[in-house]
């Protein structure tokens, strides 16, 4: 792929803050509407980016009457161009697991590569007292993993915790227990039963999960 540097800074931005319209994204880079098109024009046309009537989930700038602007997200083959955590060989030796001990096997190994996560973020989680923050401070524990992590009102009572990036998302193509055992690790961290709404993996723009306010009794411990 050919990516210039005008292009690569496009990417980098929905990569880091979301889908979004040529317009927001000038706003964004500080660019004209026009050049951030050019920019699209090259991204399109080397399948790294795909535009839609309406964003994946999450909101992006509202627009008034008329036709609708369209929204542009990163395509799987667009997040190639940052480094993924997982490749080829990873996603052969999950497969040799799944074949040989079944897809249990892959759950099991999956929660286990979630739990060092989740050991590391139940300090920074727990120190904060305010409930209601905790899935701020999350976000940001994943943005400085790589996941590009990012929080936006969903409901008067609930949030959305969103994920512009996955460093396993070639991984997740093929193996969801991995979205499902981070998927039960915010449980636990966050003490909330969440529900994940859209994942990179399964097609989506954008990782996005349900987090209500309101917590309930789900343990806060580790497994």
């Amino acid at each position: 792929m050919k990516t210039l540097a005008g292009s690569t800074r496009v990417l980098r931005s929905l990569l880091d803050e979301g889908p979004a319209t040529a317009t927001e994204l000038a706003r964004r880079l500080e660019l004209t509407p026009a050049m951030v098109r050019r920019h699209l024009d090259e991204l399109l046309a080397d399948g790294d980016v795909a535009p839609s009537d309406r964003a994946p989930f999450g909101p992006v700038g509202q627009r008034g009457r008329g036709r609708p602007a369209r929204v542009y997200s990163m395509t799987s083959q667009g997040r190639g161009v940052f480094d993924q955590e997982y490749d080829d060989v990873a996603v052969g030796a999950l497969r040799f697991l799944a074949d040989r001990d079944g897809d249990d096997a892959v759950l099991e190994f999956a929660r286990q590569r979630v739990s060092e996560l989740e050991r590391r973020y139940r300090p920074v989680v727990d120190s904060v007292a305010d409930a209601s923050r905790r899935v701020a401070v999350l976000a940001a524990a994943l943005t400085a993993d790589g996941y590009a992590a990012s929080v936006t009102p969903a409901s008067s009572t609930a949030d959305q915790l969103c994920q512009h990036h996955c460093p396993v998302a070639h991984v997740a193509e093929e193996f969801p227990q991995f979205c499902e055992a981070e998927t039960e690790a915010f449980e636990r961290l966050l003490g909330s039963h969440v529900t994940r709404l859209a994942t990179i993996g399964h097609g989506d723009g954008v990782c996005t999960t349900h987090v209500p306010r309101v917590t309930t009794s789900v343990g806060r411990n580790a497994s």
